[in-house]
Formats: C-alpha cells, sequence, structure tokens
C-alpha cells in the first residue's frame, strides 16, 4: 500500500507542476518518469529487474531456517568478508546484519573466521598480504588466506565440525576468491569436514567469455581451466571443482549449498556492498573483466581515483589520440597506485553501456597508440591474467579484436558443454 500511495502522490505533483508552468508561462525541465525517486520503493527492487518486484532476489544467507539447525551444536568456522551479511528486510546499504554477529547472536558456536584477499572486513589492498589477526568487535581468531597461507592448515581446522563460506563473488577467473574457495574445499576434503555454502548472485552471470586457462599458467589469479567470465555462483563452480576432480588425488568436498532465491543467470542484481575496495560499483564490476587485462601493461585503470576500473589511462599513452586526463593518488584500497602523482592520457568509460562480452578494443587502442610499445606489457603478469601467452603475441602480431576472439571459440564451446551439469540456476 505505500508504494501505491507514493505513486500516486507523484503522479499528482507531476501533474500539478505542469498545470503550474503552463499557466505561469514558466518553463520546467521534469525529471524523466524513470528517475529514481528516493523512499518510493526500496532500492532492492528498483536494482532488480521489473519481472522480479513479486519475487525479489533472496540470498542464501538469508534463509537462516534452511541453515541453522545444520550449525547447531557444532564448531563452526566461516570463511568471509564485509559482504557476509545477512538483510534486514530488503537488499540495501544500510540495514543488515553481518553474518557473524547474527550467527553469534544465535548462540552458534562460531570458532574462528578464515579471511579472503583484502582481509575479513575488506580493507586491504588488492594483493597486499593479509596477516592472522584478531577480530576487534568480536573477539575471533581470524586466519589470514592472503598472506604465505592461501590453504587452511591441519591445525586450524582441527577443532572444526563445518565451514561455512559466504562471500560476494563476480564471477571473473582472475577475482581472487574462487581460488580461496578451491584452497578452502581441498583443506576441507583432506580434513573429512563439510562446507555450507550460502550462495549468493553473480552479477556477471549473464554471459561466458574470454580465454582459456591453460594448466601451465595456473596461478592465484586462475587455478582452473575455465574461461575469463564463467557465469556461475560460488555454490555452481564448488559442484564443478567437486564433480571435475580438481581437488586432486581423488578427493571430494562433501557440501550443502542454500541456493538463491527467485535468481536466473539473466537477472539484473546490483550488489549492495562493495565487494573489493577497488570496484565501487555495477559500472566496475560490469568493466572489470574486460580492463582488468590492464593490470599486466603499463596502463593504471582507475586505481588511485574515485572510479576504479571505470576510466584507464598512462602517461605514456599519445595524447592526442585520448580525451581524457586523471592524476592517481593514493586512497582506500590502493596506497601505491600505478603512476602515482603523474598525469595520465586515456579514456572514461563510465557512461559506456552495460557490456554482454569482454571488449578487447580498449587494450588493443592501448597497445597501437603507446609511445612505448616494448615496455606495455609486463609479460610475467599479462599471462597469469590472461590465462595464456597467446594473447599478448596477438596483440603484438596486430591481430584483430574478431581475429582474437575467433581463438577462443572452441575452448568456450566445450566449457559450456561441461559447465550445464553443474547448473542451479538457469
Amino acid at each position: 500500500m505505500v508504494f501505491v500511495r507514493n505513486a500516486f502522490k507523484n503522479t499528482f505533483l507531476f501533474l500539478f507542476i505542469i498545470f503550474i508552468s503552463c499557466v505561469s508561462g514558466i518553463k520546467t525541465t521534469l525529471p524523466p518518469p524513470s528517475i529514481k525517486i528516493e523512499n518510493s520503493i526500496s532500492t532492492a527492487y528498483i536494482a532488480q529487474d521489473t519481472t522480479k518486484i513479486q519475487n525479489p532476489i533472496i540470498v542464501g544467507a538469508n534463509l537462516t531456517d534452511d541453515y541453522i539447525p545444520i550449525l547447531e551444536n557444532k564448531k563452526v568456522a566461516i570463511v568471509g568478508n564485509q559482504t557476509s551479511v545477512i538483510f534486514k528486510d530488503s537488499i540495501t546499504n544500510q540495514n543488515y546484519v553481518h553474518l557473524v554477529d547474527s550467527l553469534l547472536s544465535r548462540n552458534i558456536k562460531i570458532q574462528k573466521v578464515f579471511a579472503p584477499e583484502h582481509g575479513f572486513r575488506g580493507k586491504a589492498d588488492a594483493g597486499e598480504l593479509v596477516a592472522d589477526s584478531k577480530d576487534i568487535k568480536t573477539g575471533l581468531p581470524i586466519f589470514s588466506l592472503h598472506g604465505k597461507n592461501k590453504k587452511p592448515s591441519k591445525e586450524a581446522l582441527s577443532n572444526i565440525d563445518i565451514v561455512v563460506f559466504d562471500i560476494q563473488d563476480v564471477g571473473v577467473r582472475f577475482y581472487t576468491y574462487i581460488s580461496t574457495l578451491h584452497y578452502v574445499m581441498q583443506a576441507c576434503a583432506e580434513n573429512n569436514i563439510p562446507i555450507l555454502i550460502l550462495d549468493r548472485p553473480n552479477p556477471n552471470a549473464h554471459y561466458i567469455d574470454g580465454p582459456m586457462l591453460e594448466s601451465e599458467h595456473s596461478s592465484f589469479l586462475g587455478v582452473h581451466p575455465i574461461p575469463l567470465v564463467h557465469g556461475m555462483t560460488i555454490g555452481e563452480y564448488a559442484k564443478m571443482v567437486n564433480g571435475e576432480g580438481w581437488l586432486g588425488k581423488d578427493l571430494t568436498c562433501e557440501i550443502n549449498i542454500i541456493p538463491v532465491k527467485n535468481y536466473t543467470h539473466t537477472a539484473s542484481y546490483s550488489l549492495p556492498i562493495r565487494p573489493s575496495p577497488n570496484l565501487p560499483n555495477d559500472k566496475a564490476i560490469n568493466l572489470y573483466p574486460s580492463l582488468g587485462f590492464f593490470e599486466g601493461t603499463t596502463i593504471n585503470a582507475g586505481r588511485g581515483t574515485e572510479t576504479q576500473f571505470q576510466i584507464f589511462g598512462s602517461p605514456d599513452l599519445a595524447i592526442e589520440k585520448y580525451d581524457y586526463a586523471y592524476i592517481p593518488k593514493p586512497n582506500f584500497g590502493s596506497k601505491y597506485p600505478k603512476h602515482r602523482g603523474e598525469v595520465c592520457y586515456g579514456k572514461d568509460l563510465g557512461k559506456n553501456k552495460q557490456l554482454d562480452s569482454i571488449n578487447l578494443e580498449w587494450l588493443i587502442n592501448a597497445y597501437n597508440n603507446t609511445t612505448v610499445k616494448e615496455k606495455f606489457f609486463n609479460t610475467k603478469s599479462f599471462t597469469i591474467h590472461a590465462g595464456t601467452k597467446k594473447l599478448q603475441k596477438q596483440i603484438e602480431q596486430g591481430l584483430t579484436f574478431q581475429e582474437i576472439r575467433n581463438t577462443w571459440v572452441e575452448g568456450l564451446q566445450k566449457f559450456k558443454i561441461m559447465r550445464e551439469q553443474y547448473l542451479i540456476y538457469r
């Protein structure tokens, strides 16, 4: 009833302004009908497809009745970060409680927390080593999975009955949360400890694209032979890790998945909490698979600005070819940004339409318009981001985007067939 009443008021106000404008002769510029009007409807529903208004997306963590009985009277470890939250009413930035706090309030026996890249509270820079510590709020010990140990040790799991994995992913191979998932599953399989996965939507699940990872280039930026954009949730991906035998040594991890409710891979989902310091909004998340390649080059991809992964630039790009300039400075999530304090010439993609495939044109054009081609690629870094040495060679040889894309087709087709059997959502 609140929405109907507010909608009526907004319609009446709209017509009243038009009437006053006509009578007084004043030219009035009105907002388009689609403009967001605060407090008229939950931001959760605005972010999602209109077809889902009556059936909003409900993340696995919110389905407490489905998993609290599984955790009762057990010693529990949590793999989580700042995105591991339960929404109190709808999916908003303002009204949620952290999973750890909620479980403790229900007398669930949490023993410790395992933290991925960026730390338990999500404040560490990309790639920054995160040390073991203690959570100030709860006093729980925190074991880092992004320092010298990427995998929980046998000792760290010795007093644990079950592990809960709840992290918001963005569906990109070099985004390290799925690598953390792999090592947690492997450790739990070796120690006969089950994992409970509280699933969340993948904001990039609407497409599958990019070069396949070649096994010789496996790293923490890519453990498995998958394309750059895989189109799966954490829960679906865990099923694939088990099903394809990627844990090794005939290992299989016992997993129990609490699926997202009212979700499909094509559903629009706006992340209410940034999943890491340098992915501040939906635009950055959508552009990340395309601009992430710049991490292995001399190009700055917006780190050190407030528009991370929405712009790119470098002092070495030809100034006459680009219409945008900025200066990277140290900030939250990027203490030492590439080209700190230097004027970078490049492109602002903030108004670019949403992508449903990887765009390599920006990368190719940057290479063709750099003044230092011989220094453009950091070959080691670029190779582990791309998962192959072929992409750098193809760009250096002058292949077009379409010619490069054609070399991905066979691998993508095989992956799609393999992926099909592990899907929970369509």
